[in-house]
């Protein structure tokens, strides 16, 4: 029987790394949306991104390449993904949706033809913090990751800073806000809005790699299961802030880290309540969180410049 101590300090660590895949497609469509632009096709965008790079990092050897390949097909996702939405004033709900079947119907297809059967690969390694690892308790928890986990916290204060300290950001937000004032200001919106939605699909695309080759180190049809659609619910959960988005990515990954660790506990509970218990709290947070935060006032909305 495990102390309660090491049952802690274990729910906290996979807590830490389960966020990680939260962080990346979170901050990605929270650049998306304070531009003006709405997302459902994240999942799909992680799907192909996860698949790119087990397949270069199973082939190669080498997991970069297979985080570079999946920053290039997320990039290509996104490019794609802006024309329809800046250029063609799709609608944007039912393009992202069109973009999720799309990478999942693709993900399997290739897989099948590529890899026929499930593989694993050799994942980053943890890497350990000199000192602050040794910490007892608090290094364990913090301090014992691989490098796509930092990469994932590092990713929150730089998306703070980018919003409230840069003039990118504050493009960024004004555009979001009142696309009409922000052209006559000078600023494009519509290239704006294409660096925002090609970073989201990057981030999309690196959030997936983060599942294949750091996290789980195998690829499976489908195992993202609707993760994408819990980080569009974080930006609505964290108010289109950085650090809002982290509280959420950690609330969820800790109810996600305490459900498997009820399984592995033998905790008397239904294994299916379980697995559902991050998709029940995604519906309770969105009843309780969209009426009362304000989006970007200019949320899904096309803008026509009217030359």
């Amino acid at each position: 029987m495990m102390s309660p101590e090491l049952i802690i300090v274990g729910v906290l660590s996979s807590t830490i790394r389960l966020a990680t895949p939260y962080l990346y497609a979170a901050i990605g469509e929270t650049f998306g949306q304070r531009s003006g632009v709405l997302n459902l096709g994240v999942d799909g965008q992680m799907l192909i991104g996860a698949f790119a790079a087990f397949y270069i990092a199973f082939t190669t050897g080498n997991l970069w390449l297979g985080v570079l390949a999946a920053v290039i097909v997320g990039a290509l996702m996104g490019l794609a993904m802006a024309f329809v939405s800046v250029n063609l004033q799709a609608e944007q709900g039912i393009s992202g949706i069109g973009f999720y079947l799309f990478g999942l119907g693709m993900s399997e297809l290739l897989f099948k033809m590529l890899l026929g059967t499930v593989e694993t690969v050799k994942g980053f390694p943890d890497l350990e913090i000199p000192f602050l690892s040794d910490i007892p308790y608090i290094g364990e928890i913090f301090f014992q990751h691989n490098i796509m986990v930092y990469g994932a916290f590092l990713l929150v204060p730089i998306a703070w800073f980018i919003f409230n300290k840069t003039t990118l950001g504050l493009k960024i937000r004004s555009v979001g806000e009142n696309p009409e004032a922000a052209d006559s200001l000078g600023v494009s919106v519509a290239r704006v809005r294409y660096f925002t939605i090609i970073l989201a699909g990057i981030l999309s695309g690196v959030a997936g790699a983060s599942m294949s080759i750091a996290l789980l180190n195998v690829f499976q049809q489908n195992m993202t299961s609707g993760l994408g659609f819990i980080a569009v619910a974080l930006v609505y959960f964290g108010a289109w802030r950085a650090f809002g988005v982290l509280a959420g990515a950690l609330l969820f990954s800790f109810v996600n880290s305490l459900q498997l660790w009820m399984q592995v506990l033998n905790i008397p509970i239904s294994t299916e309540l379980a697995i559902m218990l991050p998709y029940i709290l995604t519906i309770v947070v969105l009843v309780l969180t969209v009426s009362k935060v304000r989006p970007p006032s200019a949320l899904t909305k096309p803008f026509d410049r009217g030359d």
